[in-house]
């Protein structure tokens, strides 16, 4: 059976707190909940991470290695910035998925740039939670 991990980056620990107008009310162990039931249907495994630390996050990316076949992330503001996770990503090769729950690109301009998306297998965002099913169902489709 194939495992993806799940992994969410600073803040998304607060949804259904922060900003329910962008986040809406949701909150993360409801992501993981539909989650579950998606991979029982999908026939995989998830596993799940989240961290408003970006050593954490790249110390989970490093265990996946041999582990996981796929990765799904959101790394919310680490992913204008933060090349170490992404390096982290690019030396474990494992297929990533960069989910956001709010379009980007319709927010402000410092937003509108990712480091993670160039080695990535997609970007989704915009759709709310309802992206990390997108994201979820693409990195299972790109496994098989």
């Amino acid at each position: 059976m194939k495992k993806i991990l799940i992994i969410n980056g600073p803040n998304l620990n607060m949804l259904g707190i922060r900003e329910p107008g962008i986040y809406g009310s949701a909150t993360l162990k409801d992501v993981e909940e539909s989650l579950k039931r998606l991979s029982a249907e999908l026939g995989v495994e998830v596993d799940f991470f989240q961290s408003n630390y970006e050593g954490a996050i790249i110390d989970r990316i490093h265990q996946a290695f041999g582990e996981c076949d796929g990765l799904v992330i959101n790394p919310g503001a680490f992913t204008h910035y933060s090349y170490a996770i992404r390096d982290a990503i690019d030396s474990v090769k494992i297929p990533t998925v960069e989910i956001h729950i709010s379009n980007v690109h319709a927010r402000e301009e410092f937003r509108h740039h990712s480091v993670i998306a160039p080695i990535a297998v997609g970007q989704i965002m915009g759709f709310g939670i309802y992206g990390y099913q997108l994201a979820l169902r693409g990195i299972v489709n790109h496994l098989q």
